[in-house]
């Protein structure tokens, strides 16, 4: 089955934070060699991840070759010439709806702008995630907004039960108007209904003329999960949550970020020279 998937594969997509990027939020540089020869053997390499397009570009440049770049979860697709070809907001009234529904002082805030993301407090937590600070920070009282339209929702809190039962509340009353999904255990994001990371990568192979049965894809997190499903082959990282896995037991756990997981399972499975790049086993 490897051996006919391989032949039929054309696309590699990749989330970032938990899966591409090692726990210094960046892509280290035997990650990098990979790709750069995957790129060359003519794969398709798709980026897919919750960030803002301002957040991930700095990162997936680093790359060193132009991709197709999925950011707030689907709310966005650039072009691998950093073209916007689609844009989706989440309805100013859904946010005033989900903002609406009490929380605890605990949890952070956050509403993704076009040119900065306004939270409710400092996280340090949140702002270790941006190696260079290319999209800025505004703090604001969320209730004295006058402009509440906005990318993309979300609230942080350590406690991942913290968050499933304001996740609870918020779906009792407004689950019809958003989608939704966990990015990381402690990260609670609401986007536009039509927004999904599959539905944007979708959009991508039809226009190169491409099936999903000709991607393979890698992801650590819920909102990654329907991607995973969707793609002739899903990878789930060996750091993705127990709950995770236990859903999509069926899908291949491979090694954790930390141990460049990806790039190791790319050599061995699709590179021409393996073993060329890296000297430990895989």
């Amino acid at each position: 089955m490897l051996k006919i998937m391989k032949q039929e594969i054309k696309v590699i997509i990749s989330d970032l934070d938990g899966t591409l990027l090692n726990p210094n939020h960046e892509i280290g540089t035997y990650t990098k060699t990979v790709f750069q020869e995957l790129y060359q053997q003519g794969f398709m390499i798709v980026i897919a991840t919750g960030r803002h397009h301002l957040d991930a570009m700095p990162i997936v440049d680093t790359l060193g070759f132009p991709t197709y770049l999925v950011t707030s979860n689907g709310a966005r697709i650039h072009a691998p010439n950093r073209e916007l070809l689609y844009a989706k907001n989440i309805d100013s009234d859904v946010i005033k709806a989900i903002l609406s529904v009490d929380r605890s002082a605990e949890i952070t805030t956050v509403l993704f702008k076009e040119e900065v993301w306004q939270t409710s407090k400092d996280n340090p937590k949140i702002n270790s995630f941006q190696t260079k600070m290319n999209y800025a920070p505004e703090i604001v009282d969320f209730d004295l907004l006058e402009d509440y339209s906005g990318i993309k929702l979300f609230f942080t809190h350590d406690k991942h039960s913290v968050l499933v039962e304001l996740r609870d509340r918020i779906a009792t009353k407004y689950s019809q108007h958003f989608n939704h999904a966990f990015s990381l255990p402690h990260c609670l994001e609401f986007m536009h209904k039509s927004v999904d990371k599959s539905v944007a990568i979708q959009a991508i192979l039809e226009k190169e003329s491409f099936t999903l049965q000709q991607a393979i894809s890698f992801g650590d997190g819920y909102n990654d999960e329907e991607m995973l499903k969707a793609t002739a082959k899903g990878l789930l990282m060996g750091n993705a949550p127990e709950s995770l896995k236990t859903k999509l037991s069926y899908l291949e756990t491979i090694e954790p970020n930390s141990e460049d997981g990806v790039a190791k399972y790319l050599e061995l499975n699709f590179l021409t020279n393996k073993n060329k790049y890296k000297t430990t086993n895989i």
